[in-house]
């Protein structure tokens, strides 16, 4: 059974975390380009394009593989943040507001996880 990814709110605010880090990335330094600059928008983009692709899956397990997916892109967004700040391309200022929609899309995705395990427990598939 397939889904309707963009109307999932945890799908919408992590396209909206994606735009986010995109604006971001655009004042590192060129040497980063093919470095931290693309990993992190690739990580960005892999927590949203997961809950898209699980979205398409037609087993709630499935489903849920994906969301976990989501999950570990989303630390590897919150690791790409750290070490840009580290590396002072960044100030806390400038990461503050993307942490935060980092954060939003974590409380979102666990919560959504949350659901499809009850559904699943309560005997759904689809």
């Amino acid at each position: 059974m397939a889904r309707n990814f963009r109307k999932i709110i945890a799908w919408q605010e992590a396209d909206n975390l994606v735009i986010e880090v995109y604006k971001l990335t655009g004042s590192f330094p060129s040497e980063e380009r093919y470095g931290l600059t693309s990993q992190l928008r690739r990580a960005a983009m892999s927590v949203a394009a997961n809950i898209a692709e699980g979205s398409g899956r037609s087993t709630l397990k499935d489903f849920l593989r994906f969301l976990y997916n989501a999950q570990g892109s989303l630390s590897e967004v919150e690791y790409y943040l750290h070490i840009a700040q580290r590396l002072n391309y960044l100030s806390e200022e400038e990461i503050k507001p993307v942490e935060n929609q980092r954060t939003k899309v974590g409380r979102l995705l666990n919560g959504f996880i949350r659901s499809i395990h009850t559904k699943i427990a309560n005997g759904e598939t689809t």
